[in-house]
């Protein structure tokens, strides 16, 4: 039985809800958004509003850049003055180098943390959060609770509809053949966040409306399939199209639990003001 005060870290990628917000033992690294020579934190210094504004007004497409690992020292430094151990869940090492960070900063402050790959984004790191707070009350320890999420970060499914193919393409997370495609053929790509953390196209629709619908047959596959307590419908500044989601999904499954939220500036700034996602987490059935 661990008894040993644990530190909670992630970064601005995730869906940061208000009772993570509220939580004592959880802290938020944010990332960074360059436009030109202006730099901002991500969820800090711009919001998703003023991110869509300067891309919309200025036509101008940002970078983004995890924190560097003196900022993750730093924190340390300062948590382990209250703090015996951490956890920290970050962004897929796939699309960011803010777990390298983290390691990094690690060792540079001699602070006990155990980093996990959440092998994605968004919501599905919050699931992650979540689960690890829920096990630390039954006295596991960081390093315990860490093996455990690593395990289940391979549970999450991620789609994406993407809100800009030219701004995925230009943040490198396209082949220029893919975006040609795309664009020539008017085709809406359906982008997965796979289980080794990658972004994959998974499947190519004619249209926005048949992409939706393709999403809920995928979540009607995995309810086949799996244990499922509620799903995640994450938005760039499409709030009402997130509901009319949510709606589809009520219309298959009435009790179900559905979350609707919007995507970081982070995320936004890659896969741009429009998109879509859909999270899930899959437990296994219980046998009967």
């Amino acid at each position: 039985m661990s008894e040993k005060k644990i530190a909670w870290i992630t970064d601005s990628t995730a869906y940061v809800t208000q009772e993570m917000k509220d939580h004592p033992d959880v802290y938020v690294i944010p990332l960074y958004i360059t436009f030109g020579e202006e730099q901002f934190q991500d969820g800090v210094e711009l919001s998703t509003d003023e991110l869509y504004k300067r891309i919309r007004e200025n036509k101008e497409l940002p970078k983004t850049s995890q924190p560097p690992a003196g900022e993750f020292a730093k924190l340390y430094e300062q948590l382990k003055q209250d703090y015996d151990e951490a956890v920290a869940v970050h962004v897929s090492s796939e699309i960011s180098g803010t777990i390298g960070s983290a390691n990094q900063g690690k060792e540079m402050a001699e602070f006990p943390v155990t980093v996990v790959d959440s092998l994605s984004m968004s919501y599905a790191i919050t699931t992650l959060i979540n689960k690890g707070l829920t096990l630390q009350k039954t006295g596991k320890n960081a390093e315990e609770i860490g093996e455990i999420l690593t395990t289940e970060a391979k549970k999450s499914e991620n789609y994406v509809l993407l809100g800009s193919l030219e701004q995925f393409y230009k943040g490198g997370r396209m082949s220029g053949t893919q975006y040609l495609l795309g664009n020539l053929l008017k085709v809406k790509p359906i982008i997965q966040i796979n289980n080794e953390g990658k972004f994959h196209l998974f499947q190519k629709v004619r249209s926005e409306k048949k992409a939706t619908k393709r999403l809920i047959e995928l979540f009607q596959e995995a309810m086949s399939k799996y244990k499922i307590d509620s799903v995640h419908v994450m938005h760039g500044n499409v709030a009402q199209r997130a509901e009319e989601v949510k709606g589809l999904i009520h219309e298959v499954y009435p009790e179900m639990n559905v979350i609707t939220g919007e995507i970081s500036s982070t995320i936004a700034a890659h896969a741009g003001e429009g998109t879509i996602a859909v999270i899930w987490h899959n437990e296994n059935k219980p046998v009967s």
